[in-house]
């Protein structure tokens, strides 16, 4: 069902996409960003257990490495981007073997650490990061062979879905693989997997060095989209979001989150622009969620969709007598 409803969305975002007006096209691409960064997180919180109040730290590095890359190294765009999320990736690996030495809410408070100290370190090494004045003028290089198609708005729009359903297949993947069922123990039952021989630090190691990879991915992405990185982008309040998306989409679930980091930014244009107090509805419709429909979106719609066929079962016989 999953596959059917990404192929179905994909094929509708391409259609529409065209005929879609610039505003519209520049906050669909933003949504769609967000939603990659929030799968990227339910890797670790939904399919491990493992919950990081410092995500932005991946999204940051991501952001920060593909700027350095397209604006001082020239790279063309397609490969800028794979440069910024492999060299994101390298920097996770002793970042996610500090953090997964310890568990619950310490393991939390280290990833929030390493994201503070980002945040730290881009004011320190001004003459590189930019400091508080970030990096701007980021550009869109041609690709490879004077490939120009990723240049335009809605060319770019196509590489962020094409990357977003890319990425939702290889988590796919990995999650029903069974490096993912070792994950799904290690979430019911730390200490009954290593009982069972299993090193559970190394396939916690492993899958925070992934979802690094394509947290990074998404800092990637928005970078060209932008053409402009802050400090910002590793503060805790983008921690704080995107694991509101998470929650929101539906937890363990993959597509889940990217509805709910879609369904985020929309709802938040929309009460921005209608009153100066939409932060207070917000907060009011992520505590509806948490406390009325704790499974999120995607599992109201599941739910939903599996309990007609069995009503309807239950009422034939009813009908038929």
């Amino acid at each position: 069902m999953r596959r059917l409803v990404l192929a179905a969305v994909v094929a509708a975002l391409c259609a529409f996409a065209p005929f879609a007006s610039p505003f519209t096209l520049t906050l669909l691409t933003e949504a769609l960003i967000f939603g990659l960064f929030a799968m990227s997180l339910d890797l670790m919180v939904g399919y491990t257990r493992l919950y990081s109040f410092g995500h932005a730290a991946a999204y940051g590095l991501g952001a920060y490495a593909t700027a350095l890359m397209l604006l001082h190294f020239h790279f063309p765009l397609p490969l800028g981007i794979l440069a910024g999320v492999a060299l994101s990736v390298i920097v996770a690996v002793p970042i996610a073997w500090v953090c997964t030495k310890s568990t619950g809410v310490s393991f939390a408070m280290l990833t929030l650490a390493f994201a503070q100290l980002g945040y730290a370190m881009l004011y320190r090494f001004k003459d590189i990061t930019g400091g508080s004045d970030g990096i701007g003028g980021i550009p869109r290089p041609p690709g490879p062979f004077g490939l120009a198609v990723f240049q335009g708005k809605l060319g770019y729009f196509y590489l962020v879905v094409g990357c977003l359903a890319g990425a939702y297949l290889l988590c796919r993947m990995l999650v029903t693989s069974p490096f993912g069922a070792v994950l799904a123990g290690i979430r019911e039952y730390d200490a009954k997997m290593r009982a069972l021989g299993y090193n559970t630090r190394a396939y916690k190691w492993a899958v925070v060095v992934v979802a690094y990879g394509f947290g990074s991915l998404a800092g990637a992405l928005y970078t060209p989209f932008a053409g402009f990185v802050a400090p910002e982008l590793f503060f805790w309040l983008v921690s704080g979001r995107v694991l509101i998306m998470v929650i929101v989409g539906g937890v363990g679930t993959l597509i889940g989150p990217i509805i709910g980091g879609v369904f985020f930014l929309m709802l938040e244009h929309q009460l921005s622009e209608t009153t100066e107090l939409w932060p207070l509805i917000f907060g009011t419709v992520f505590i509806a969620f948490v406390m009325l429909a704790p499974e999120g979106i995607w599992g109201l719609v599941t739910k939903y969709t599996r309990g007609k066929p069995a009503r309807a079962e239950a009422e034939a016989p009813r009908a038929a007598a």
